[in-house]
C-alpha cells in the first residue's frame, strides 16, 4: 500500500472566505486586470471593481478555482448547487 495522493486534474473550488483578506484582494485585482473584462458602457474604478467581484463572491454568485493543471486561479460563476452544497 502506498502513500501517494491521486493526481488531481479537475479545478478546484477554493470557499474565498479562507483566504486572508489582502491575498483576496490581490486574486480579485489580478482577475479584473486581464484583458478583456467587460463591465459594458460604464467606467469603473480598480476598487469598485474588486468590491463588486467580492460582493459577487460574498453572495455565492460566483468562486474561486484553482486548476491544478495551469497552477491558476479564476473567478467564475457559481455552479448551479444549493447554498449549502456551496458552503459544505
Amino acid at each position: 500500500m502506498t502513500d501517494e495522493l491521486p493526481e488531481i486534474t479537475e479545478p478546484l473550488v477554493i470557499p474565498h472566505a479562507q483566504l486572508a483578506a489582502e491575498t483576496l484582494d490581490r486574486v480579485i485585482e489580478s482577475f479584473v486586470l486581464r484583458e478583456g473584462t467587460d463591465y459594458g458602457d460604464h467606467s469603473y474604478s480598480l476598487a469598485d471593481k474588486v468590491l463588486h467581484v467580492r460582493a459577487q463572491l460574498d453572495a455565492g454568485d460566483a468562486e474561486l478555482f484553482f486548476d491544478p493543471a495551469t497552477e491558476t486561479i479564476d473567478i467564475r460563476p457559481a455552479a448551479r448547487r444549493s447554498r449549502a452544497q456551496r458552503n459544505a
